[in-house]
């Protein structure tokens, strides 16, 4: 079975989403941004299932060890490196491609709901250029901060950016002295 594939990330202006393996504005805390993460990520469209989220190695071991696996969601961790995987997580694939096809697994498949794409980089990168790829959901952070870890600018050849989205807020939005706006890209279908 094909599922629709959703990422969601949160960058700086220049498309950076890291500095030393933490979020670029760490410290600050964006407590209603994060609310916002866990609703779109934890919300299945089909009751009595869970949604999915893939993620790097890097990006699983950012996660402080006390919020590891992501409570209410099926966590896959990507890495050639690990042979298992690692504390917490649900599943360890070597790639993105595999971590899909676990997915059609039947077990797996009767449990799984919507499939989230939450980093690294090119992970996104290789999410973005998937033709399952339904919703990009991204928190644009209005400061400049220092980053080490970048994504590619969303192709607005191949996406749409929506008004208004179900669930996600709009306009301008402030916490701790920093300013964000949430936008949803959709997939534009080619003819």
């Amino acid at each position: 079975m094909s599922r629709r594939l959703n990422c969601i990330v949160a960058v700086c202006p220049d498309m950076g989403i890291g500095k030393n393996g933490n979020l670029p504005w760490h410290p600050i805390r964006l407590s209603n941004e994060f609310k916002h993460f866990q609703k779109m990520t934890m919300t299945p469209s089909v009751e009595g299932k869970k949604n999915v989220v893939i993620m790097g190695r890097k990006t699983w071991f950012s996660i402080p060890p006390q919020n590891r696996p992501l409570k209410n969601r099926i966590n896959i961790v990507l890495s050639r490196e690990l042979k298992t995987a690692p504390d917490g997580a649900h599943y360890l694939a070597p790639d993105f491609t595999s971590a899909l096809h676990l997915l059609e697994n039947p077990e797996l498949d009767t449990q799984a709901d919507l499939v989230w794409i939450i980093g690294g980089s090119s992970l996104y990168k290789e999410a973005m250029e998937n033709s399952a790829l339904r919703h990009v959901f991204v928190t644009r952070i209005l400061k400049h901060f220092d980053c080490d870890t970048f994504i590619s600018s969303i192709d607005l050849d191949k996406f749409r950016l929506l008004p208004e989205f179900p669930g996600v807020p709009a306009g301008l939005q402030e916490e701790n002295g920093l300013q964000y706006v949430f936008e949803v890209y959709e997939r534009v279908e080619q003819r």
